[in-house]
């Protein structure tokens, strides 16, 4: 069965063609800075590699580019898109209304747009993708995997925040999380690692967006990031946790609007406001050069994820491993080594030397003397869409 994942960003399209259950990838690509300048479609195959700068005005523009890849004769891996009996979505917000992958259909698209406000930056761009893959693939089944989901399993004294209770009863505000089908990957890939029927693990999902998820036997019970995706860590344009006091201030005494703030809190915050970068890449590099701000700003990014291992720890009553994981997490040597020094209260220790990687398998990274294992897990978020997705329609 050929399953065809789609991972619609606000400009960019991440897909990869499935055969499964063998979990084979047939062909996997990347549609990048879709209605900006020099916008880019990537395709790669078995045998063919493709990098191609072309006008891609939206995201209908950027798909029918990619079926094309897929449907031409001499580099396509498909004679028609009939051939693809599923296509997986990510959709990021879920709200309580999904705990578990869905087929799609109307009152499905009509309660991820009501869920629009929660996830602005994301669930516009996820449902651009359902509504132009249900013209490309007619008789695929179309179907959403939430970034919610996994964090069902949440307790309420974790989920709920200490408002009036009319708030969670009547509207539904509570912590939700989010990246949940990348914690829930690495997660199960920890747990078959670790041989271990119960387990007590902190994954730590580091990329443009960041969270952490303290997981018991397979289950989330408490995450950062919470109603909406600005809790918790620092990441590259967003704040992460922040006084409320501060928002009030700006709005009374500065004359910001509404609006302005919640711009400056989700676009021109995180890295991006401490240094005027949000690639960690870049920042690295310049704390490196001798940019004082670059170095606290990494300073101030370990130490707030140290926070919360601490806090979690004390959730999960003990721990057995720390996962690393997503971009920053699968390559960021220095910030990793950051994060777990000074940590041997915890029984916490790196291996400098093991740390030296930029994972592309499961690698541990642990001193001998370590009580908890650190481990770099890849994560595959398609790879987990597609096995839901295949496990839904079987």
């Amino acid at each position: 069965m050929k399953i065809l994942i789609i991972n619609s960003g606000s400009s960019s399209i991440k897909y990869q063609l499935f055969k499964m259950p063998q979990e084979e990838v047939i062909c996997s690509g990347l549609v990048e800075r879709i209605g900006l300048a020099n916008p880019e479609i990537h395709y790669k195959s078995a045998n063919h590699s493709i990098d191609k700068i072309c006008e891609i005005p939206n995201h209908e523009v950027g798909l029918g580019k990619v079926v094309k890849f897929l449907l031409d004769e001499e580099v396509g891996v498909i004679k028609t898109t009939s051939e693809i009996a599923a296509v997986g979505h990510r959709v990021v917000h879920g709200g309580a209304t999904f705990s578990n992958t869905v087929v799609i259909d109307e009152k499905v698209k009509d309660k991820i747009k009501e869920l629009f406000p929660l996830a602005p930056l994301h669930n516009p761009a996820n449902y651009e993708g359902i509504i132009v893959a249900e013209t490309m693939f007619p008789d695929a089944t179309q179907i959403a995997v939430f970034d919610t989901a996994f964090h069902q399993t949440m307790p309420t004294k974790a989920y709920k925040y200490a408002i009036p209770n009319k708030f969670l009863n009547v509207n539904k505000i509570r912590r939700y999380g989010f990246h949940g089908t990348s914690h829930k990957f690495v997660t199960e890939r920890a747990i078959e690692h670790l041989g271990a029927k119960s387990s007590k693990i902190i994954t730590i999902h580091l990329g443009n967006g960041c969270s952490m998820t303290a997981v018991k036997d397979g289950k989330s019970v408490d995450t950062s990031l919470g109603f909406g995706p600005n809790e918790g860590l620092i990441m590259g344009s967003r704040s992460g946790d922040v006084d409320q006091a501060i928002i009030f201030h700006l709005v009374n005494n500065l004359d910001y609007s509404i609006d302005e703030v919640n711009n400056m809190l989700l676009r021109d915050s995180g890295m991006t406001g401490l240094t005027g970068h949000s690639d960690l890449r870049d920042i690295e590099k310049l704390a490196e050069q001798g940019n004082e701000d670059c170095k606290l700003a990494l300073d101030m990014s370990a130490y707030r994820i140290k926070q919360y291992i601490g806090k979690y720890v004390a959730v999960l009553n003990g721990l057995d491993a720390i996962i690393f994981t997503a971009g920053v997490g699968e390559n960021s040597i220095l910030l990793r080594k950051m994060i777990c020094e000074d940590m041997d209260f915890f029984g916490i220790d790196i291996d400098e030397e093991k740390n030296n990687v930029k994972a592309r398998k499961l690698t541990e990274i642990h001193s001998e003397k370590s009580k908890v294992k650190i481990v770099v897990i890849p994560t595959n978020e398609e790879l987990e869409i597609a096995k839901q997705s295949f496990n839904l329609i079987q």
